[in-house]
């Protein structure tokens, strides 16, 4: 008896489901006519689906009649199921025109599937999802880093997710759509990865979030398969493809030398550009330019005229250097991801990149593995006047006709990669292989430096042939610095970037999210404000404190180092009232050395002008000629005993001196130069001061050029505060008599 009442109940709810599905009309439920246009369809859609959003109507039925909006806008908005209904009354666009009799059965299935939360049973998990089930480390260690090279659609769902149901078949068009394309799929359960879930920030289900260059992005629109389709491609840049014409086809191609990339056109009958060929140009984006030309577009007659191209079939293009001809051409009716995949990863770079940054070095130079043939880089040191524009353009010719594959050949400005050029001693041509991801590298130098001539062309080649007979044949090793990332935006523009992408989310949440989902992002943004406005401002301070009181060695900020004359004007703010804990190191010259001693300090104390603490000056002994007696004569113990000897004459020679002088305590450090052919262990060259006529045949067997070469270990026992310090009672004035006591 109980069975058969339930078989009533049961045939009861089929017959009012039947006769609801037979009722079904999406014009009624969008309330336009039947001879609506597609504008007042969808501006009916967007007004009702606004109403009656579950986010914002808390009417029990709001959810019920926001998925019969959907779906009746899915039905419209498509020209062929709309014409299906008019005609046969289906919803279905896979069902054949010839079984309308069988409407009502149909009509009757797809209300019974989406009514399924009458039964109140829970639905078992979708098998074609498990494939794309996401956890929280996989989501952390391998989506995330991927999404800067394509875009997810992520789905989070629940076993006991009634709503779910109804979005499963539009996600599964969807995923058989855009995954080919190279569209990242994943789905989430709200029941088994709360980490995840509340890392994305995601709290109910059904819901569909974008994914790209690792921001999320929640889906607010109808879940309909064009409607994903769209939001895609919105989560990507704007200018990642270039609409190319006959006007500026020239300029996109000749762009190649102040971008550093190749360049690729496609050629399509589309007037707008495929979604994959916006796919491809986002995961090759930081290697290469995209353009795409309109077949049908009348302002590119001349383009498809002078490339000659077959307009049956989309075409790509991609240019080098030399713009006048393609280096590589593929065509194909039916363009597939893993075509335009390995025909842009083939071509990534130009035949003679520019170094810019440490990561285009490590592509194109990769360190020697054990497992792989050896790599050589020849490199090219130029600069970026008109009068290196000879001498790169033959290096570039003698690299096309030199395409081995253990060779790679680049370039780099010597202005913009001061710190490996200084490595590399300035050398306009080095050949080197790279040992290690530390830096270490070896290298040979080829002789003559490279002017573009015939003769630096055989040069260049002879050397190359005896590399691959001798891999010994690099005979010098240096530990190179990493380079400048001369394509790293500004600071300002990279905090206006995020500043966007937050104010653009806050404007999402406000009108589609709760407060709850809000706080993760408001928090975040006042968190960044803080360090922003407090944190580096602090630091800021502490760090000139620190450098202030310790004097700590840091990489020089410039291309030089500022050497100031000591004068009548500037020797009281130089060192009489010099700060406490700064110190200026004093070169001592006379004006017949003055050029060259000059060159060679500043050689040699470069890496310490980083230092704040540090000040460098110069004293000319032809003007001052008493200054050093005075200074020596002042000193006590040892030091004086020892410059007494020396200063007795005014044809001392003190021209190479190096002094440190603390002007606050009122001490100093003395250098004394290297003499050639003395014994760099015997210290009777600094120390020793004996007869003249020792002194004056020590005298000239001096050589200007050699007197500092020991200033740079000099300069490290100075920072290190292990030189003796020689102190004074007070400075002697510039002008100060030797013979005044």
């Amino acid at each position: 008896m109980r069975y058969r009442k339930l078989s009533v109940l049961l045939h009861l709810q089929i017959v009012h489901l039947v006769n609801t599905a037979s009722d079904y009309d999406p014009y009624k439920i969008l309330g336009v006519s039947r001879s609506a246009s597609q504008a007042e369809i969808k501006r009916a859609y967007k007004s009702l689906a606004r109403e009656w959003h579950p986010d914002k109507n808390k009417d029990p039925k709001a959810e019920d009649m926001f998925i019969k909006i959907s779906k009746s806008y899915e039905i419209l908005s498509n020209e062929e199921r709309r014409s299906n209904f008019d005609r046969y009354g289906q919803m279905d666009d896979n069902q054949p025109f010839g079984q309308s009799q069988h409407q009502g059965f149909r009509s009757f299935h797809n209300s019974f599937y989406f009514d399924e939360s009458f039964f109140h049973f829970p639905r078992s998990r979708d098998f074609a999802d498990s494939k794309y089930l996401l956890h929280h480390a996989q989501f952390n260690s391998d989506v995330l880093p991927d999404s800067h090279r394509r875009p997810y659609l992520i789905k989070v769902t629940s076993e006991w997710c009634f709503a779910c149901i109804h979005i499963e078949p539009v996600w599964k068009e969807t995923v058989q759509e855009l995954e080919p394309l190279g569209v990242g799929i994943g789905v989430v359960d709200l029941g088994y990865e709360r980490r995840l879930v509340n890392q994305l920030g995601a709290h109910r289900a059904p819901s569909i979030i974008g994914l790209v260059n690792g921001r999320v992005t929640f889906f607010h629109q109808a879940v309909v398969r064009e409607h994903l389709r769209q939001f895609i491609e919105d989560l990507m840049p704007n200018k990642l493809v270039e609409k190319i014409t006959d006007n500026n086809y020239l300029s996109f191609l000749d762009s190649w030398h102040a971008e550093n990339k190749p360049s690729v056109l496609l050629f399509d009958q589309v007037p707008v550009v495929p979604l994959l060929y916006k796919l491809t140009a986002f995961a090759f984006r930081d290697y290469v330019r995209f353009g795409f030309v309109d077949q049908g577009d009348m302002h590119c007659t001349r383009l498809l005229r002078q490339f000659n191209i077959n307009t049956y079939a989309p075409t790509m293009l991609l240019f080098k250097e030399y713009t006048e001809k393609p280096v590589d051409i593929i065509q194909a009716r039916g363009m597939k991801r893993q075509i335009m995949d390995e025909f842009v990863s083939n071509n990534k770079f130009l035949q003679v990149p520019r170094l810019v940054n440490q990561q285009l070095f490590d592509e194109l130079c990769p360190v020697k593995q054990f497992h792989r043939r050896r790599k050589y880089c020849v490199l090219l040191i130029t600069g970026e006047d008109p009068a290196f524009v000879a001498g790169n353009k033959a290096f570039l010719d003698f690299a096309s006709a030199n395409r081995k594959d253990i060779l790679r050949f680049a370039y780099v400005y010597q202005s913009q990669q001061q710190p490996l050029c200084h490595v590399l001693l300035h050398n306009q041509v080095v050949i080197l292989e790279r040992r290690s991801q530390a830096g270490k590298v070896l290298y040979r130098s080829v002789s003559g430096g490279w002017n573009g001539s015939e003769e630096d062309k055989y040069r260049l080649h002879e050397q190359l042939e005896l590399l691959q007979k001798d891999p010994a044949y690099l005979s010098s090793d240096a530990t190179l610095p990493e380079l400048n990332n001369e394509m790293a935006p500004i600071f300002i523009i990279q905090w206006m970037n995020a500043a966007y992408d937050y104010i653009i989310q806050i404007y999402d949440d406000l009108l589609y999210s709760n407060w709850r989902e809000m706080m993760p992002i408001l928090s975040l943004i006042f968190s960044a404000l803080f360090i922003l406005f407090g944190t580096v401002i602090i630091q800021r301070e502490a760090e000139f404190n620190r450098e202030t009181v310790l004097g700590k060695n840091r990489p020089p900020k410039k291309d030089f180092v500022e050497v100031t004359e000591l004068t009548d004007i500037t020797y009281i703010s130089n060192l009489v009232k010099l700060m406490p804990g700064h110190i200026n190191v004093v070169l001592v010259l006379a004006n017949v050395s003055k050029n060259a001693l000059l060159r060679k300090f500043a050689k040699e104390v470069f890496s310490f002008s980083g230092t704040q603490t540090l000040h460098f000056s110069f004293l000319n002994i032809d003007k001052h000629c008493n200054w050093m007696p005075s200074l020596l004569r002042s000193t006590s113990g040892v030091a004086e005993s020892k410059a007494q000897s020396d200063e007795d004459e005014e044809t001392s020679d003190y021209t190479g001196h190096v002094l440190a002088l603390n002007g606050h305590k009122k001490y100093f450090c003395l250098f004394r130069p290297v003499f050639t052919g003395d014994d760099p262990n015997d210290s009777s060259s600094e120390s020793s001061f004996s007869s003249d006529n020792r002194r004056k045949s020590r005298s000239r067997s001096r050589s200007i050029h050699h007197k500092l070469d020991r200033l740079g270990l000099w300069m490290e026992r100075l920072m290190e505060g292990t030189l003796p310090r020689l102190h004074v009672p007070a400075w002697p004035s510039l002008d100060e008599n030797p013979n005044t006591s």
